[in-house]
């Protein structure tokens, strides 16, 4: 189990982080990026998960740019105030609280980054801006609109083909602009990793899972 510590921004923003160190000496490092939920329940879930594999991992709340301690479940009522908390979030700010992530973890090696959702589109972002080693994004619907930038380093996708927010022709775009991605596309909706949702599959999951751990394993330690 891992605990929240605090970090500063490169623009002197403090937040909180919740970090989850490996038993043994670190393969790498993994940074977490939460969905608009928050640093919630699943979120430090999957970054227990990634210690357990043998990463320092740390998941940035990005949400303490708006009002510290946001954690949201799934009800329909949640999905739209986190929405509103993403919106007031902008690229730069988010992009500095992940770096600083990297940054805390650097000391354990390579770092790789992987997110889900909102935080898909921002592993994405990151896989451009900061120097991280490779980046899994899991159903980021953002990345379709950003298609004038380039990753810098290796990248996994995972999307889910009866996902109604992002279309298949969508992910044909971000294929097309970007071929030497890894693209993998699953029987299932929106938010399938998730164990909390209604759309959780669990093969799916399982096997994004083996995929993304087999990834890391090739380009962070």
């Amino acid at each position: 189990m891992g605990e929240f510590t605090t970090l500063m921004a490169r623009d002197g923003h403090e937040f909180q982080a919740y970090l989850a160190a490996p038993k043994g000496a670190p393969r790498g490092a993994v940074v977490v990026v939460q969905e608009i939920f928050g640093v919630n329940h699943h979120i430090r879930a999957v970054t227990d998960g990634c210690a357990a594999q043998g990463y320092t991992a740390i998941a940035p709340a990005l949400f303490d740019r708006v009002r510290r301690g946001i954690e949201l479940g799934y009800t329909a009522e949640e999905v739209q105030q986190g929405i509103g908390y993403m919106l007031q979030v902008k690229p730069a700010q988010f992009l500095a609280d992940v770096g600083a992530a990297v940054n805390a973890v650097r000391g354990s090696g390579r770092v790789g980054i992987v997110g889900y959702c909102w935080g898909g589109t921002v592993a994405w972002l990151a896989a451009c801006e900061l120097p991280v080693a490779a980046a899994a994004s899991y159903y980021g619907g953002g990345i379709v609109k950003l298609l004038a930038q380039t990753p810098k380093c290796p990248v996994i996708y995972h999307y889910g083909e009866k996902d109604s927010h992002i279309p298949l022709a969508d992910v044909d775009k971000i294929r097309a602009a970007h071929p030497a991605g890894v693209f993998h596309i699953y029987p299932a909706d929106h938010g399938f990793n998730c164990t909390e949702r209604a759309a959780y599959d669990a093969p799916s999951a399982a096997l994004a899972l083996e995929r993304t751990l087999a990834f890391f394993a090739g380009h962070v330690g």
